[in-house]
This record gives C-alpha cells, sequence and structure tokens, in this order.
C-alpha cells in the first residue's frame, strides 16, 4: 500500500501541495531535508508539490510536523480565520527591529496594509505591494478609495504571524504617499516592480509611499 492510497484522503490535493511548497520555501529548507524529517523519499515531496496529489493523512501529519505547522494550515482550514488563536507561546521574547532589518523582511513584497484617513474615518485596507529604492509602490483602481483618500500623510503594515510555533513580526512605516502620474515614472515602475493585485480588475493607478519612519518588532520563544 501506498502512501498516496493508504488512509484517508485530504482535500483540495493541488492547494496542499502548493502550501507545502510554500511554508518550505519559508523555512528555507530543501526537499531532501523536509523528507529527512517526514521519513520520506524526496521523490514524494517533489510529487506532492508539483502534482495534483493525493496525499493520506498520515502523510499530510508527517509533513506538517518537518514543516512546523498543521495538518489543518497545509489543507487551508484556518483560511478564514484570524490569525492568532493558538495562543502565547510558554516564553516569548519580545524584539525591537532596527530600520535595517525592517526593510530587509519586507523587500520581497507580499501584502500588507496601508492606513489612511477620509471624511469619515480611518480606513485600512489590504495591498499588494513591491519595494522599489526604499519605497513602497502598489497599484489601485481609478476610482478605488485608495486612490481618492491615499496621499499625504499614511501608515503601511506588514507582518507574518506563525500561528503554529506561536511566533512572528510586524514592521509599519509611516510616510507620505502619492499618485504617480509621469510617464517616465510609471514607465520605470512598470518595468522594474512586479505587482499583480490579487483582487484583479484594472488597477493601473500607481502609489508610492517614501518612508519617513520605520519600526518592527519580532515575537520569538526562547
Amino acid at each position: 500500500m501506498t502512501e498516496q492510497t493508504r488512509g484517508h484522503l485530504a482535500p483540495d490535493p493541488g492547494d496542499v501541495g502548493r502550501r507545502v511548497a510554500h511554508r518550505r520555501a519559508e523555512l528555507g529548507l530543501s526537499r531532501a531535508e523536509v523528507a529527512e524529517r517526514a521519513g520520506m523519499a524526496p521523490a514524494y515531496v517533489e510529487y506532492v508539490e508539483e502534482q495534483p496529489a493525493q496525499v493520506t493523512m498520515e502523510s499530510l501529519m508527517r509533513l506538517a510536523g518537518a514543516l512546523e505547522t498543521t495538518p489543518r494550515d497545509l489543507m487551508g482550514g484556518a483560511m478564514d480565520l484570524p490569525p492568532g488563536r493558538q495562543g502565547a507561546a510558554r516564553r516569548p521574547v519580545l524584539h525591537k527591529l532596527d530600520p535595517d532589518e525592517c526593510r530587509r523582511l519586507i523587500a520581497g513584497g507580499g501584502v500588507g496594509r496601508v492606513v489612511f484617513t477620509t471624511e469619515s474615518g480611518p480606513i485600512a485596507l489590504p495591498v499588494n505591494f513591491s519595494v522599489l529604492e526604499g519605497d513602497v509602490v502598489f497599484r489601485t483602481a481609478a476610482d478605488s478609495t485608495i486612490a481618492e483618500h491615499a496621499r499625504g500623510t499614511v501608515a503601511f503594515e506588514v507582518d507574518r504571524l506563525d500561528d503554529a510555533m506561536s511566533q512572528g513580526w510586524s514592521v509599519l512605516i509611516t510616510g507620505s504617499a502619492e499618485r504617480v502620474d509621469d510617464p517616465r515614472d510609471l514607465a520605470r515602475l512598470r518595468e522594474r516592480t512586479r505587482v499583480e493585485p490579487w483582487a484583479g480588475g484594472r488597477r493601473e493607478v500607481y502609489i508610492r509611499i517614501r518612508p519617513a519612519a520605520i519600526t518592527g518588532r519580532r515575537i520569538s520563544v526562547r
């Protein structure tokens, strides 16, 4: 009996493979290292990541242990829940991050929240962003609330929480946001940034945040 057929099957096998690959990349592990931790053949880890593999619960549990997460997270079961439900670690340590470390953490881009003020009060909205020469860059629709109001002083927050380990980090930027309208500037941003909004649609307005201050915190375990 193979690992693919023994026991009960996990739902959404293609999504499981993508989550396994994503978590492995987060930990900086090779497939061989994950396989060794899980007691599996490297070829099986490759199969799970690259094919719509039917993964048994036994294999899923072994992969979750190797990847320092939970079977539920690998299956996407916590996607509709807010992070941090696992509770605090037994001996948490809070560290302040210096600006250079903050910049390193967000350098690869991802998803953050832009916070700005409207006539109705403050609003925080998630956006896909990139970082270019220290500036935060994201795209929005021409008729969006962000395009209308996210100018001048704003805040921008990026965080990463690991529920399984009860640790994570958060970076907060305050600075000045501006709509980029200069054709040469726009051409440079389109060429040098890769910002693909998850929300889709026509989002051709580029907003740039020039940081004035950047701070961060990290929660780790002793």
